[in-house]
């Protein structure tokens, strides 16, 4: 791991007691120009680096996102953080785990479909 990863780690779990997810740190959408350069793709990549190095348990990842309450839109990002399936190449496979997000109180997939064109992000550098 990278010097300055470890340094902003370590200042984050100072500040919150773990390293917050991508949109509790900046509340943008998923597919916004933040996470692909600049701060927020630092902290995309910080949090990606962090995250299997905790080796929770799948009831401590889900947890851990009961902790930080995600707009739905982030949802497929939480399959894949929870179930580590690779959302884009396995996207005949989402419904059953849409199924199991909803189940567990996240949301379903048609939260997630409504929540990414919801017009509350334009102007969010989406």
């Amino acid at each position: 791991m990278e010097q300055w990863m470890q340094e902003e780690i370590d200042s984050l779990v100072a500040e919150h007691g773990i390293v917050p997810p991508p949109w509790a740190v900046y509340n943008e959408h998923p597919f916004s120009m933040r996470w692909r350069m600049g701060d927020g793709e630092s902290h995309k990549e910080l949090w990606w680096t962090w995250w299997p190095l905790q080796r929770f348990t799948e009831e401590q990842k889900v947890e851990y996102f009961r902790r930080w309450p995600l707009p739905h839109c982030w949802l497929a990002f939480l399959i894949e953080a929870v179930w580590e399936i690779d959302t884009f190449e396995n996207e005949d496979k989402l419904p059953q785990y849409f199924k199991r997000t909803s189940d567990l109180g996240f949301g379903s997939q048609q939260d997630y479909e409504n929540d990414l064109d919801d017009p509350k992000w334009l102007g969010r550098n989406h």
